[in-house]
């Protein structure tokens, strides 16, 4: 066998070592933002899901944003973006962290909807009426609030 064959060979080997490794290792999940919806069933239907703080002021666009909410969301949303329980979930959550969904994703899933992957309230269907700059203000808003309640 020659210098490469033992080479190659030598790499194949540490490479199903390490991946038998981390197969063996134990998931970590960040505190409050794993993939497993959290447990609603003690909370009422429809009740909010988060007790959500507000900020001690909003800025212009955050504004505009509350009520572009207001119209377009909090419906399901719930008010202040707290979710209601069995309709919708909360987005003043770390699962909507800004580095988890970035703002990009508010926008895709006002025009898309969006299929269930967090929580078991089903898919969310597309949002009529609303522009890309409505979603940007809406956007805004929810990142005020996510900020004033400690995600960042």
């Amino acid at each position: 066998m020659n210098y490469w064959g033992i080479l190659v060979g030598g790499v194949f080997v540490v490479g199903l070592g390490l991946i038998g490794w981390q197969a063996l290792q134990p998931s970590v999940a960040v505190q409050g933002h794993s993939m497993v919806p959290p447990d609603t069933s003690e909370i009422a239907q429809g009740a909010a899901l988060v007790d959500v703080i507000l900020p001690a002021e909003l800025s212009a666009d955050a504004q505009i944003g509350k009520r572009g909410f207001e119209v377009a969301c909090a419906e399901c949303h719930g008010q202040n973006a707290a979710g209601q329980n069995g309709i919708a979930p909360p987005l003043v959550h770390i699962t909507y962290e800004p580095n988890h969904h970035g703002d990009a994703a508010f926008i895709l899933a006002a025009q898309n909807g969006v299929r269930a992957h967090h929580w078991n309230f089903g898919n969310m269907p597309p949002v009529d009426g609303v522009t890309q700059a409505d979603v940007k203000f809406i956007t805004q808003y929810i990142r005020e609030l996510q900020r004033a309640n400690g995600i960042e």
